[in-house]
């Protein structure tokens, strides 16, 4: 059974950088598309990155474009997503969760992903 677990969480100031990691147990992420999401309190959940199963492929929510960058390492079954230049509005629980596919879709959407980890807490505050 997999489980996907989510670390990393912090309190940084914005303009600052925060590495996100969701690690896999129990199966291998070699065939899924992994991606990320977050949830601000009162709002509805966002997907914010996606990366195909080979890592050849990524696509970002415009508010992360430029600022956020996905990777993954097979090999450590590791999907990572580095933030960079954070602000107050990215404040939120990010969560990491698998498609059944190897590609991400054109909009990321979290009906299309599974196996949710439990989540990691991001703050942005000066």
């Amino acid at each position: 059974q997999l489980q996907l677990v989510e670390s990393g969480r912090g309190l940084v100031q914005p303009g600052g950088s925060l590495r996100l990691s969701c690690t896999a147990s129990g199966t291998t992420l070699d065939y899924n598309a992994i991606g990320w999401f977050r949830q601000a309190p009162g709002t509805e959940r966002e997907g914010v990155s996606c990366i195909s199963s080979s890592g050849g492929s990524t696509n970002y929510a415009d508010s992360v474009k430029g600022r956020f960058t996905i990777s993954r390492d097979n090999a450590k079954s590791t999907v990572y997503l580095q933030m960079n230049s954070l602000k107050p509005e990215d404040t939120a629980i990010y969560y990491c969760a698998r498609r059944y596919r190897s590609s991400c879709p054109a909009k990321i959407l979290g009906v299309d992903f599974g196996s949710w980890g439990q989540g990691t807490q991001v703050t942005v505050t000066s």
